[in-house]
């Protein structure tokens, strides 16, 4: 049987029941289009993540106060509450190790703030010169906090964008107005560029003011809540975050590790972690959307079925006629393929434009890779392979008699 003859055979015989036809590939279009889509979402997801974790900071090394305690353990220490960190802790990893650029030491804490007839409640996070290099801010208007702030206990605040609008009206200019928070007040001296962060540490939604002047106004105690060092490389963050742990038990006088009164978390960790669990995620989303593909390769198995029944004396005139078992196997299991491959290609179309679609309205972010697309078609393939065997077997092995006297 010729190549030519069997793409006419198969154009004819899906054509000519077109509903059922189209009924069939339905469910792989539905499949295949879920698969792309939620492999869309999850991988754009972690993008997302990924995104917001690397926008706080490059090569960043955070410390936090407080132990952390193992399984079991009784925690004696709030994580991140607890007041072990120092500025000078901060001034010592900064001055003392060489694989760190940079160190930033933060207080923040969440107040009430009034603006020109407007008030918001954020964060307000007290900070050093050293924050816009190690957090990857950017000063879109004025200046940021300077030593001299710092040394005087300036009343100075920069803030973010979202701040800005939420305080004194969209794009209104805030440079020389005056805040309160917590019913002091301070003056505006710069506003930073709009990162669009979101979750963990929105740096748009927040106002920075010296460090010193939120320990001595607000916090009421010489203490920090992190200390964020950056290191010089990608490379030296594990050596460098060894490095930190050793000097800060030495400064704090404690021998065992375990015992220490800070824990440490690395960025390149974090991004690791994350990244775990939103392919765990992923693969999730893509078996819950696979099982439309059983379904759809089931029904597929059940139209040819119904196909070889219908055409049974079709089968024994072939046969009759000198068609093999071969060339009839390969008829139907053509029918089989086609159909799941046209399916999947409309099917990857529809699940890359709800994607888009999703992307596109603002609703969640989608990245559509080409390795789902390339598993798509694969998965189609096999789907009419695996499900388009057993009639396609069961159509060739026919006895061209008994077929012929088929009612």
């Amino acid at each position: 049987m010729k190549t030519s003859d069997i793409i006419h055979e198969t154009y004819t015989a899906l054509l000519s029941n077109k509903v059922r036809t189209g009924l069939t590939m339905l469910g792989i279009i539905i499949g295949i289009g879920s698969v792309i889509a939620m492999v869309a979402i999850g991988q754009g997801a972690q993008g997302t993540i990924q995104s917001n974790i690397q926008s706080l900071g490059a090569n960043l090394i955070q410390v936090t106060p407080g132990s952390q305690g193992g399984p079991g353990s009784q925690v004696s220490q709030g994580r991140g509450t607890a007041r072990t960190l120092t500025y000078d802790d901060a001034q010592a990893v900064a001055g003392e190790l060489s694989l760190i650029q940079a160190v930033s030491a933060e207080l923040s804490s969440r107040y009430q703030v009034v603006g020109k007839g407007t008030n918001t409640n954020t964060t307000v996070m007290g900070a050093t010169p050293a924050y816009p290099s190690v957090r990857n801010v950017s000063i879109a208007e004025g200046s940021f906090i300077s030593n001299q702030n710092l040394r005087s206990l300036s009343k100075v605040a920069v803030l973010g964008p979202t701040a800005r609008d939420d305080l004194f009206g969209k794009g209104a200019s805030a440079i020389g107005q005056t805040i309160r928070i917590n019913g002091i007040q301070f003056k505006v001296i710069g506003v930073t560029v709009a990162k669009g962060g979101s979750g963990f540490q929105n740096q748009d939604d927040m106002i920075f003011i010296p460090l010193t002047s939120a320990q001595k106004f607000l916090a009421g105690a010489n203490y920090v809540s992190t200390i964020a060092a950056q290191a010089v490389s990608s490379d030296a963050m594990s050596q460098a975050q060894t490095d930190i742990t050793y000097l800060l038990l030495d400064r704090h006088k404690i021998s065992d590790p375990a015992s220490a009164d800070f824990s440490i978390l690395n960025q390149n960790d974090i991004v690791a972690t994350a990244s775990s669990v939103t392919q765990t995620f992923t693969i999730l989303l893509a078996a819950v959307a696979g099982i439309s593909l059983v379904v759809g390769g089931i029904g597929i198995m059940n139209m040819m079925l119904t196909t070889v029944t219908e055409r049974t004396r079709e089968i024994g005139l072939r046969k009759a006629i000198g068609a093999k078992r071969a060339d009839i196997n390969r008829q139907f299991l053509v029918e089989a393929i086609v159909i799941t491959l046209v399916g999947g290609l409309i099917g990857v179309a529809l699940g890359a434009a709800v994607s888009w679609g999703l992307t596109a309205f603002g609703i969640i972010q989608t990245k559509v890779s080409i390795g789902s697309i390339f598993l798509a078609f694969g998965v189609s393939a096999a789907i009419g392979i695996v499900f388009g065997y057993y009639p396609a077997r069961r159509a060739g092995a026919l006895n061209p008699i008994e077929a012929l006297r088929y009612e």
